[in-house]
């Protein structure tokens, strides 16, 4: 993985995924024991982001001084990527400077193009296509929960997103079963739709995109939403509200889902949307989980692409 990109969550083959996962649950617990390992001493991430962010800049920004390096961030207002700066100019003169560059945009093919041009890794931290690594935060909080078996049912309700589309592309590389819900005309991308299909189909693990969310969530071990609109998108947020108003995580979905669902968000939650306050901060919630795994899936990440000292951690855990 060394010198490779994240651009999307196809970068890890389901080994790899599995192994940064593994390792995200050391870290984390070693952290939780107040054993910090300094793998990436003296490295340095640059955070180019064209939106505003709470858990990527934190996560990113915690996550690498934990490892002993150090974050830069570079706000919307200073590169202006595409404007001011071509991508193409931004990958090369980072790479001339840091050892690795998470990119936060609107489009994809931004994260794509510094990916291209880049000669150090290149880490997508969010686009209008992918989360990728906010589901590997998803992914280590769903194995927490269930021990890493492999008969867990995940349900998606809401927009067919860059989270739905992660999801799709994750899930069958760990046997998690998926049913997305999304209302016809806000279904997830076709071509991610069909590679993720063709995954589940090869792996035997259930990959569903329905109308009906009742139907989705019946008997899921995790139900998942997400804002019904995002940045950008603001101008369709009342026709968005009235066509997902059916999709909402409520008491009565929960019920229809069963006694054992969990309910899951990636943040930040439109209270009274798409999620009610009694189940965000109800007893079923794992949301908090899976902002704080950000840290510890993110670093797992950032070793592997940046070429961590293995050989330290494992001498600090014998010694």
């Amino acid at each position: 993985m060394h010198g490779k990109h994240f651009v999307g969550v196809a970068d890890l083959d389901g080994a790899r995924l599995a192994a940064v996962l593994d390792l995200a649950d050391r870290l984390k617990a070693d952290a939780r024991s107040g054993s910090l390992h300094p793998l990436l001493p003296g490295r340095m991430v640059a955070l180019v982001f064209q939106k505003p962010s709470l858990r990527t800049r934190v996560s990113f920004e915690v996550g690498m001084a934990q490892l002993g390096g150090r974050a830069l961030y570079l706000s919307p207002s200073e590169i202006r990527l595409g404007e001011r700066e071509d991508g193409i100019d931004v990958a090369r003169v980072l790479s001339r400077m840091v050892d690795g560059i998470v990119a936060r945009t609107y489009l994809h093919a931004d994260v794509q193009t510094l990916a291209r041009h880049a000669t150090v890794p290149v880490i997508n931290g969010l686009s209008d296509l992918e989360h990728p690594c906010q589901v590997l935060a998803d992914l280590q909080t769903v194995r927490e929960r269930t021990g890493g078996r492999r008969d867990v049912r995940m349900a998606y309700v809401g927009d067919g997103n860059n989270v739905a589309h992660s999801l799709m592309l994750a899930a069958p590389r760990l046997g998690v079963a998926l049913r997305i819900a999304t209302p016809p005309q806000f279904r997830p991308d076709p071509t991610i739709w069909g590679r993720a299909g063709e995954q589940a189909q090869q792996v035997g693990v259930e990959l569903a995109v329905l109308d009906d969310p009742v139907e989705a969530v019946r008997d899921a071990d995790f139900v998942y939403t997400d804002t019904w609109f995002s940045m950008g998108q603001e101008d369709e947020a009342e026709e968005r509200r009235a066509a997902f108003a059916p999709y909402q995580v409520n008491d009565a979905l929960l019920r229809a889902a069963g006694s054992r669902a969990l309910v899951m968000h990636c943040l930040p939650a439109h209270r009274g949307e798409e999620i009610t306050d009694a189940i965000l901060d109800g007893p079923r919630s794992i949301v908090y989980d899976q902002a704080e795994n950000r840290v510890h899936a993110q670093k797992a990440l950032l070793v592997e692409l940046l070429g961590g000292n293995y050989q330290r951690l494992e001498l600090e855990r014998q010694g």
